[in-house]
């Protein structure tokens, strides 16, 4: 699909990341001494959000903060990253989305996140954005806001005649109405073995075989497996894997969203869906040999 006007419209996720960095994650009951710490604008939407403007695409943010300090920060991040967000409401009451992560010496993380004000979206905030649908383009969505809000944004995007883009993340059963909806599913190894029973993905080809496996229900779905790299199968038939860019690893944090946020990018400029493929997994390699701290 091509526009003249290439648009990414992301529905979903802002939290507030506290990053914590140590020699290893503790074990139950454990305390380790880390090393550093520093703060980050995050959350699946806002990371995938600013992944596609860095891409050179139109992206527009649809959210929820509270009116505290890590919410004024999340819309004033999005905002230094040429995302348009205007759409991002401040809800009373309750905190805003946050998480913290915990690093290992290897590069490698566990998370906490509280939902808070992302809880708050629903159907209201796709009739306030309507103007970002009108166009077509594409959606994305993960799974860190309600079922009920994705289902509507979803519908919203197809009636514009748009593609559906879902990162699958975390991993939570599918609502019917919101999987007919979908055009493209991207799931990582730990969530096409939740989504695609039988299937263990250790390497490339059982990334592959994920891949096929969840075809079956979705049109088009791409599994990345970190180091391994990344799979793709479509309902068609077609199937196809891409080895990993070999880098030095610094951390994988946010990798996913990178790969989810070039891809969606990639689609909105009309480009087959190998060629995207090919793009996100290269930048999302740039992502993890880099630290970044926005």
């Amino acid at each position: 699909m091509t526009t003249a006007s290439p648009s990414v419209v992301v529905f979903g996720s802002l939290h507030y990341d506290i990053m914590v960095y140590g020699p290893a994650r503790p074990r139950k009951g454990e305390t380790v001494t880390g090393s550093s710490w520093h703060p980050k604008c995050g959350g699946k939407g806002g990371n995938q959000a600013l992944s596609a403007a860095r891409a050179g695409v139109s992206s527009h943010m649809i959210g929820a903060v509270a009116d505290d300090d890590f919410g004024r920060a999340l819309i004033d991040n999005l905002g230094l990253g040429n995302v348009d967000n205007r759409f991002v409401k401040t809800v009373a009451g309750v905190g805003s989305g946050m998480s913290v992560a915990i690093f290992d010496g290897q590069g490698d993380y566990g998370a906490v996140i509280v939902s808070g004000s992302n809880l708050a979206l629903g159907q209201s905030d796709v009739d306030a954005a309507k103007e970002v649908f009108a166009g077509g383009g594409i959606l994305v969505l993960q799974n860190e806001v309600p079922d009920l809000a994705n289902v509507a944004a979803a519908r919203a995007m197809k009636e514009a005649g748009g593609q559906v883009v879902l990162n699958a993340a975390p991993a939570r059963p599918l609502s019917d109405d919101l999987a007919q909806l979908v055009d493209i599913v991207v799931v990582n190894a730990i969530e096409a073995e939740q989504l695609a029973q039988g299937s263990v993905v250790d390497s490339l080809a059982g990334a592959l075989d994920a891949a096929t496996r969840l075809a079956e229900r979705f049109a088009v779905v791409v599994v990345t497996a970190g180091g391994e790299g990344v799979a793709c199968a479509t309902k068609n038939g077609e199937a196809f894997s891409i080895a990993a860019v070999k880098v030095e690893l610094v951390s994988t944090h946010g990798a996913g969203d990178e790969f989810t946020g070039v891809l969606a990018a990639e689609l909105a400029r009309g480009r087959e869906i190998r060629a995207a493929v090919d793009s996100a997994n290269r930048a999302a390699a740039v992502l993890v040999s880099t630290r970044r701290t926005r």
